[in-house]
């Protein structure tokens, strides 16, 4: 046998498990797969009467010095 017969067998054997390895795993990615289900919040449980009074925030500056 030459060398080119023995390295088309084993390209030939190589591709094989390639293609082997690429049909067990599937493909990559979200195609062919079935979608993931939409996360669902719970509903708060009850809503605040009136909304709360807004948190101090520090100081304003309002001109700034030269």
């Amino acid at each position: 046998m030459s060398s080119e017969s023995v390295g088309g067998i084993l390209g030939a054997i190589v591709a094989a498990i390639v293609l082997a390895v690429a049909v067990v795993f599937g493909p990559i990615g979200q195609y062919g797969k079935p979608p993931k289900p939409a996360k669902v919040e719970p509903a708060p449980a009850v809503a605040p009467v009136a909304p709360a009074a807004p948190v101090p925030r520090g100081p304003v500056i309002k001109e700034v010095p030269n």
